[in-house]
């Protein structure tokens, strides 16, 4: 064939052929577009820290910064002693040091979850009716004052038989109050523990759809948490993985698998001292949850460590270092957020995250901008590397790990480029 001309092109099927797999695999694409719509593209608090109802008061989260930043002042005062005992190399030592500070100063908690259940105990109904009660008010008054977290909310008593209705009645108060105040707040977010089984999870939809037809608000407004607490939630009896059905049973109102270390792992008879993020059965549980969740814009978290750092500083050391590690394994495999339980943990998590989204920025940074110029260089990336890239170095400016104008300096690219790469996304009613 000669030079410029031009190449033949045949075909063997009708056009109807098309027609009829495109007819044929309609519900298809519907179904899968219902079932995996895609990360929701809202932030998503690196923590959740829990504190027990009784607990609760206006200046709880001013508090735990406070005291977070009197743990560095006492067993880490400057950038080079707490490299020194996290084993943060030389060229992040100083960066970390100082966004750590600055975010126990500016927003020390990203997520508030006020506790009903383990942490807060049997209490009488009147008392309890109470605190939820407090509890609404004091959230709608740091919304109202800008002193409230990103995302708040409560951990209400489970779907079980000797607590359901009184967890049922604590969710009433709690958001109940909140209408009474001016209506539901932006972030808010409704933990529900001990989730054994779908019907469950269809109790709880059924509960927020009572709500929200008894106030007028859109369906779908009030999403929840499924916390993954017994093994029950990960394998059913007849062998299929509980936690896919959880999803499903959610109906579009799941924002978040939470998992809970202490009742999983003892609901399997581990040892309490060997109870940790980084068992086998923990890693197990968590890695269903991540296969079952992707894709559908439910959001994973890990759970917690129970080492607290107290004590003389060579203890707060090894509680620090603990946590930090397991910080730091969790990120690497994707959990992007977890629990603290303490103010002396705030340090380490942040060091962990802002040092996991430092140490991978100047690379993911320049990988973006070769694969948005289309330049090449020694890595050939792929649309959803593409995603993970973006998704990392938002993550990295949602939390204060980064900031616009270095990932603009060394990508090039606004953070709308950024949230372009990371599409398709789609609004979490529930979220800001």
């Amino acid at each position: 064939m000669g030079q410029g001309q031009q190449e033949q092109v045949a075909t063997s099927l009708a056009d109807t052929v098309a027609e009829e797999i495109g007819a044929f695999l309609a519900p298809v694409d519907a179904e899968l577009a219902r079932r995996y719509p895609g990360d929701p593209g809202t932030r998503q608090p690196v923590h959740t820290v829990y504190v027990p109802g009784d607990a609760f008061a206006a200046g709880t989260v001013r508090s735990w910064g406070d005291r977070a930043l009197a743990a560095l002042d006492d067993h880490a005062p400057d950038a080079a002693s707490f490299a020194a005992v996290l084993g943060l190399a030389d060229d992040l030592a100083e960066a970390v040091h100082d966004r750590v500070r600055a975010k126990l100063e500016r927003e020390p908690v990203e997520d508030l979850r006020i506790d009903f259940e383990d942490g807060y105990g049997p209490p009488p109904d009147a008392e309890e009716d109470e605190t939820a009660a407090r509890a609404a008010r004091l959230v709608a008054e740091a919304h109202a004052d800008g002193t409230a977290p990103p995302y708040t909310g409560i951990r209400m008593k489970c779907m079980e038989a000797p607590v359901r209705d009184r967890g049922i009645r604590t969710l009433d108060i709690f958001l109940t109050g909140l209408m009474r105040a001016g209506g539901l707040p932006d972030g808010l977010l409704l933990t529900l523990p001990k989730v054994t089984c779908p019907e469950q999870v269809t109790a709880m939809v059924r509960l927020l759809e009572a709500f929200e037809k008894a106030h007028g608000l859109p369906s779908g407004r009030l999403g929840f948490e499924i916390q993954i607490e017994t093994s029950q939630a990960i394998l059913a009896a007849d062998g299929t993985a509980t936690v896919a059905r959880l999803i499903q049973a959610a109906e579009g109102r799941a924002t978040g698998l939470h998992y809970g270390t202490f009742d999983y792992s003892a609901c399997l008879g581990v040892s309490a001292a060997h109870q940790a993020s980084d068992h086998p059965a923990a890693d197990h549980a968590k890695a269903v949850m991540q296969v079952a969740a992707a894709g559908t814009g439910v959001r994973l978290s890990d759970g917690s460590t129970n080492v607290l750092p107290v004590g003389p500083t060579e203890q707060v050391h090894a509680a620090w270092r603990l946590h930090y590690g397991l910080t730091r394994r969790a990120l690497a495999r994707a959990y992007y957020q977890g629990w603290d339980m303490h103010p002396g943990h705030l340090p380490t998590r942040y060091a962990a995250v802002f040092a996991f989204y430092r140490e991978g920025f100047a690379q993911a940074a320049g990988r973006l901008a070769r694969y948005a110029e289309r330049a090449g260089g020694d890595i050939m990336d792929e649309p959803a590397t593409a995603k993970a890239l973006s998704g990392h170095l938002l993550r990295g400016l949602d939390c204060g790990a980064l900031d616009v104008a270095e990932v603009a300096r060394h990508s090039g690219l606004t953070r709308a480029d950024l949230e372009a790469f990371a599409a398709p996304r789609r609004r979490n009613p529930t979220a800001t």
